[in-house]
């Protein structure tokens, strides 16, 4: 069995999504930092303005980087599938081996 073509939107939406979740996690990594240091910061200096600054970032972080990825992805999904269509049209296509 040879995979000759692929639906360049079914991959475009299966990698956006794969690259949502991944910003997922990354944003709530980097919201976690930011509250950290935000929460010393203030705890250091509580007349600055940056501790509450830098907690905010953490929480748009969870909104941001999922959408930011999500959108990256389905670009490179779609643009990933349609060069793979265009290269197996010229080299066969990936091959694969299964058994029943």
């Amino acid at each position: 069995m040879v995979i000759r073509h692929v639906g360049v939107w079914s991959v475009a939406r299966l990698y956006g999504a794969l690259s949502a979740s991944m910003g997922l996690i990354f944003g709530g990594i980097v919201a976690l930092i930011s509250l950290a240091g935000g929460a010393a910061g203030f705890a250091h200096n509580a007349d600055s303005p940056s501790g509450p600054l830098a907690m905010m970032f953490g929480v748009g972080a969870i909104v941001f980087l999922p959408v930011f990825y999500g959108i990256l992805g389905l670009c490179a999904g779609a643009i990933g599938a349609a060069l793979y269509n265009v290269f197996a049209g010229m080299l066969g296509g990936i091959e694969l081996d299964i058994q029943q």
